[in-house]
C-alpha cells in the first residue's frame, strides 16, 4: 500500500490542479509522442506568460475533476489517455493551436516516423560516389545514373505520401540526401473551452484559405451594398461619386445648363452644329 507521506503528495498535487483548472478558461490536450524534452522546454520559454505548460498524469487530473463536480469538465476525460502535455490558457483556443503549429520544426525521418508532407525526391546530384548507395536508392524506387563521377536521381519521384510511415531504409535514404520530412512540435489533441470541446481537426484553419475568403467576400459585399444603393462609411464616398455623375449624365441629356454642365452642353452644340453643317455642305452638293 502507498505510504502516507505518497498519499499526501498526491492530494497535494490534485488540489493544486483544481486551482489551475479554475484559474484558465481554456485546457488544450497534447500528446507527448515524439516530442523532445528540449522542444518542449523551449516551448515553454516562448510560451511563457501567455500559456502555462505541465505534463500531469491523467489518473491525477481525473481526479482532480471528480472533486470539483463539473459536469462540463468532465469532457475532458476521453483525452485522458497516452502520454500528454495539458496547456492552460485564456488564450482563443484556434489562436493557441495556431502558435503551436508555428513552433513545429522539420528534422530528419527515424525509422517508422510518419512523413509529415508528401516527399518527392528531385532530379539533381546526389553528391555520393558510386558504390553501395545505388542499390540504396533503387531500393526505395530511385532512378539513378552516373555522371561526372557521382551519382545522380535521374528524374522527380516520390517516395513516401503525407500520413505515411517512413520504413528504415527510406529513413536513411532522405538521410544520406539531406530531406527532412518529418515535424516535430506538439499538435493539440483537444482543448476545453468555456464548456465547449473542441476537437484537434475543428482547430485546423488554413489561415491563407480563410484569408482569400474574408477578401473575396468583402469584395462580394461591397459590390452588392453599391448595386442597391446601401450606404455606409465604406460605400458613401463611391455611392455619392456614383450619384454626381449619373446627375451629370441626365442633365446633359436634357439640355439643362448648370456651372457643372455649361461647358459639357457648349461642346455638345458646337458637335452637333459641325454635324449639321456637315450635312448641309453634302446636300448642296447634291443638288449642284
Amino acid at each position: 500500500m502507498p505510504s502516507q507521506q505518497v498519499l499526501d503528495e498526491k492530494s497535494n498535487e490534485v488540489e493544486a490542479i483544481k486551482e489551475i483548472l479554475k484559474g484558465y478558461k481554456s485546457v488544450g490536450i497534447a500528446s507527448l509522442q515524439k516530442v523532445r524534452a528540449s522542444q518542449l522546454q523551449e516551448l515553454k520559454k516562448s510560451m511563457a506568460g501567455k500559456v502555462y505548460l505541465r505534463v500531469l498524469k491523467n489518473t491525477l487530473i481525473r481526479l482532480a475533476i471528480d472533486e470539483m463536480n463539473q459536469a462540463e469538465l468532465k469532457k475532458l476525460e476521453k483525452y485522458l489517455e497516452g502520454s500528454n502535455v495539458f496547456l492552460f490558457t485564456d488564450l482563443n483556443p484556434f489562436k493557441l493551436a495556431l502558435l503551436l503549429e508555428r513552433g513545429k520544426v522539420k528534422t530528419t525521418a527515424k525509422a517508422n516516423d510518419i512523413a509529415a508532407m508528401d516527399v518527392v525526391i528531385p532530379a539533381s546530384n546526389t553528391g555520393q560516389p558510386p558504390g553501395p548507395v545505388i542499390s540504396q536508392l533503387n531500393a526505395v524506387g530511385l532512378p539513378t545514373k552516373i555522371e561526372n563521377g557521382s551519382v545522380w536521381v535521374s528524374k522527380d519521384t516520390l517516395v513516401v505520401r503525407k500520413g505515411e510511415v517512413i520504413n528504415e531504409r527510406l529513413a536513411s535514404v532522405l538521410s544520406k540526401l539531406g530531406i527532412k520530412a518529418v515535424e516535430l512540435g506538439i499538435s493539440m489533441r483537444a482543448v476545453f473551452d468555456n464548456g465547449m470541446m473542441i476537437t484537434g481537426d475543428q482547430l485546423k484553419v488554413d489561415v491563407a484559405a480563410t484569408k482569400r475568403n474574408v477578401e473575396s467576400s468583402n469584395r462580394e459585399a461591397f459590390a452588392l451594398a453599391l448595386s442597391i444603393g446601401y450606404a455606409s462609411k465604406d460605400t458613401i464616398k463611391p455611392l455619392l461619386q456614383q450619384a454626381y455623375q449619373k446627375a451629370i449624365a441626365l442633365s446633359i441629356g436634357a439640355a439643362i445648363p448648370t456651372k457643372e454642365t455649361i461647358a459639357d452642353l457648349i461642346r455638345k452644340a458646337n458637335s452637333e452644329m459641325n454635324s449639321l453643317s456637315g450635312a448641309v455642305d453634302k446636300a448642296k452638293l447634291k443638288a449642284a
